[in-house]
């Protein structure tokens, strides 16, 4: 007598169709032993072949959509829970599979109306009730991302995602946004490592490269960012902010080299107006700006304007702190405009940051002449260059020295006596120092010249006077000495 079982020849529909089912529960129970141990991988493989053996239960596409669930894998899972409603429609957990499944995916709108079927066929549900809660904070937090985004309130609208994506976390959607402003705010590492997350689970997707090219291009890897933008346009060519994106990258590239070009050939009022132009064309591109600010900052100082080149480097650091060009290209600017202080200040910055023998020197020689500038200023005091002679260092003296004798001055306020009489003791310091080698060239490189045992606290300015014009031991301005001196002092048109 033949052994009945189910692969055995039978006739009986009914019966072939019981054992189909018999079978089925078998696998789907081994499914849910695995599912239990969290053996997601079997328990999936299980379920499969309860739904081969019987198709048309909706038990155990809603067992498989669990499963998907917790295997990350939202969209296959959504579509056997909507396969599972199908086939019965009072299937409350296939309702609140698909809600979930529609919710991580990050459609607010279709998951509601999934728990509110769930409602209306179990009011009293606690599951269902929550996720309503959960869909309406997902809906206000895109509000919220939306308004910060028009306001370019990037962080707002990284916070708002971070928090949505808590309930939707395979949401393309939110990730893509949060990566845009991540971007825009500069934290490309950030903002790379999304999109290429994206990228590694679908390499078309258009948003995931839009977003990597903005990486590029915010980063000035222009070339490289425009072929990241034309691939996007090749998988979506009616993405607006991608075609945008190319166009700006492709005319601030076009610009600033034609700035570049301009300034080597020694046209810099040209270069200055396109470095100019090239500023206006996108302002969130901060590096890209920082380099154009320095650089017309060099155009600047080729052009005199110096106080015009050291407010575009602090544009330029104001951009990017750790841009290390701008602060050497302003310190030279403040050296140029004898601003010793905040050139120092530049340095030290430079220095702190790279270590280099060459930023050293500028440091030093920066701090030196700030030391020099807080002494008196001898060459201003008689009116000379650095570079004068002894004999235009002897006529400045011969000039200065009768504009400011106090004899000259004598029926003058007191007060107007006691400045002339300052400046006529500063004119003899100054012709003292300037008119002896030694002395000059220990002032002019920065030494102290009481180590010199000089103290120009005691300095007599009559004395290098009386010297200078050979005569009497007092000097007066009348009498004979007195024609002398205005017939000097008019033959040298003071």
């Amino acid at each position: 007598m033949a052994t009945e079982n189910c692969d055995a020849m039978n006739m009986d529909p009914d019966a072939d169709l019981l054992c189909c089912q018999q079978e089925a529960e078998g696998f789907k129970e081994q499914g849910n032993a695995f599912y239990i141990k969290k053996d997601y991988a079997e328990a999936f493989n299980y379920y499969t072949k309860a739904i081969d053996m019987c198709p048309k239960n909706a038990s155990y596409y809603g067992n498989r959509a669990a499963t998907l669930m917790m295997l990350c894998r939202y969209r296959e899972a959504l579509e056997d829970s909507q396969q599972a409603v199908r086939l019965d429609n009072t299937f409350v957990k296939g309702h609140l599979r698909e809600g979930k499944c529609h919710l991580s995916l990050g459609n607010a709108m279709a998951a509601n109306r999934c728990f509110q079927r769930v409602l209306e066929l179990e009011p009293d549900n606690s599951q269902a009730q929550q996720e309503v809660k959960n869909t309406e904070a997902i809906l206000e937090y895109e509000r919220m991302a939306e308004i910060g985004f028009d306001k370019r309130d990037y962080r707002m609208v990284v916070f708002c995602m971070d928090r949505a994506l808590d309930s939707a976390p395979a949401c393309h959607k939110f990730k893509i946004l949060k990566a845009e402003c991540l971007a825009l705010l500069g934290r490309y590492p950030e903002a790379q490592a999304v999109a290429s997350d994206i990228l590694r689970m679908d390499s078309t997707n258009a948003d995931a490269l839009y977003v990597r090219g903005l990486c590029l291009y915010y980063e000035d890897c222009i070339d490289k960012a425009v072929q990241f933008f034309v691939q996007a346009l090749r998988m979506a060519p009616d993405h607006d902010k991608a075609r945008l994106a190319c166009r700006n990258a492709k005319a601030l590239k076009a610009k600033k080299e034609e700035g570049n070009k301009a300034f080597k050939d020694g046209n810099f009022e040209a270069a200055y107006d396109l470095y100019s132009d090239a500023l206006t064309i996108d302002p969130n591109n901060i590096k890209t700006n920082a380099k154009l600010y320095c650089n017309r900052a060099t155009v600047g100082s080729k052009l005199n304007k110096l106080e015009q080149a050291i407010e575009d480097c602090t544009k330029a650091i104001k951009l990017d702190e750790t841009y290390i060009k701008a602060y050497l290209r302003r310190a030279q600017c403040y050296m140029d405009t004898e601003q010793y202080e905040e050139a120092v200040r530049d340095y030290e910055k430079v220095y702190q940051t790279e270590h280099t023998k060459e930023h050293k020197h500028l440091l030093k020689n920066a701090q030196l002449e700030l030391k020099k500038s807080k002494r008196k200023d001898y060459y201003k005091v008689l009116g000379v260059d650095k570079n004068a002679t002894e004999d235009e260092i002897k006529k400045a003296y011969r000039k200065r020295a009768l504009l400011h004798h106090p004899d000259r001055h004598s029926g003058a306020s007191t007060e107007v006596q006691k400045e002339e009489e300052k400046k006529f003791k500063e004119v003899g310091e100054a012709f003292s120092v300037l008119s002896d080698p030694k002395k000059k060239s220990r002032y002019d490189s920065g030494q102290d010249l009481e180590d010199d045992g000089m103290n120009m606290g005691d300095f007599d300015a009559n004395n290098i006077f009386k010297a200078f014009f050979g005569g009497p031991g007092g000097f007066s301005f009348e009498g004979k000495l007195c024609c002398d001196v205005f017939r000097i002092y008019s033959s040298l048109h003071i």
